[in-house]
């Protein structure tokens, strides 16, 4: 069961079709496993069904948009999970083969990674699949930018809980963290950054300037 979801904003915005690719992406993917996520953004499609059908046009203002999002955050968790839509892995069909089965390259201690940015022409954003080993931890960092990450198999934990598969998460230049690899399988996860990561830690800070 997912925790942790994207935030009202941002799904109103993958409704709206105003999300770069990979964002949009990691959106779906999400969606795919989370019954609670899929119902708000069903309703913010059939609330933009209605609005552009509207003759003549209605004028949103601001606090419109507040209360959408307010209505939209107060709605009840479903109490049975809905079949998710069978669809084509679409991950898979990005990658060309299992996650798992990938040329990872070896980054730094327990972690391993594979930038598909070239996947997503046109993107100003980096886009990287990151593996942690099980039971490896991940050096301490911070962000120049925003990460947005969603937990394709396995789960982490770091100062602001635990993010099982599917669960999401953004980051901020605001956020220092230090992931651990919880369970008996590798953490994979999926991530796309506005800007370079900055290690923090003692004796790995040295390595910024390598890292893109």
């Amino acid at each position: 069961m997912t925790r942790h979801h994207p935030e009202s904003l941002s799904l109103m915005e993958y409704s709206a079709g105003n999300l770069s690719e990979p964002h949009a992406l990691c959106i779906r993917l999400h969606l795919d496993k989370c019954a609670l996520c899929r119902s708000r953004v069903e309703t913010l499609d059939s609330l933009g069904a209605v609005m552009m059908e509207q003759q003549p046009k209605v004028s949103v203002s601001e606090s419109m948009f507040d209360n959408i999002l307010a209505k939209i955050d107060s709605s009840p968790t479903p109490e049975r999970t809905a079949k998710a839509v069978p669809r084509i892995n679409i991950l898979q069909k990005l990658l060309g083969d299992d996650i798992n089965n990938l040329p990872w390259k070896h980054q730094l201690g327990d972690v391993s990674v594979l930038d598909i940015t070239e996947k997503f022409p046109g993107q100003n954003e980096q886009v990287v699949l990151q593996k942690l080993n099980a039971g490896g931890k991940a050096p301490a960092h911070t962000h120049r930018g925003v990460e947005t990450t969603i937990v394709l198999q396995g789960a982490f934990s770091d100062q602001k809980g635990v993010f099982n598969q599917w669960d999401f998460v953004v980051l901020t230049d605001q956020d220092e963290h230090k992931p651990i690899s919880i369970g008996c399988e590798d953490c994979i996860t999926l991530s796309v950054l506005s800007a370079p990561i900055k290690l923090t830690g003692t004796f790995t800070r040295m390595l910024n300037p390598f890292i893109r």
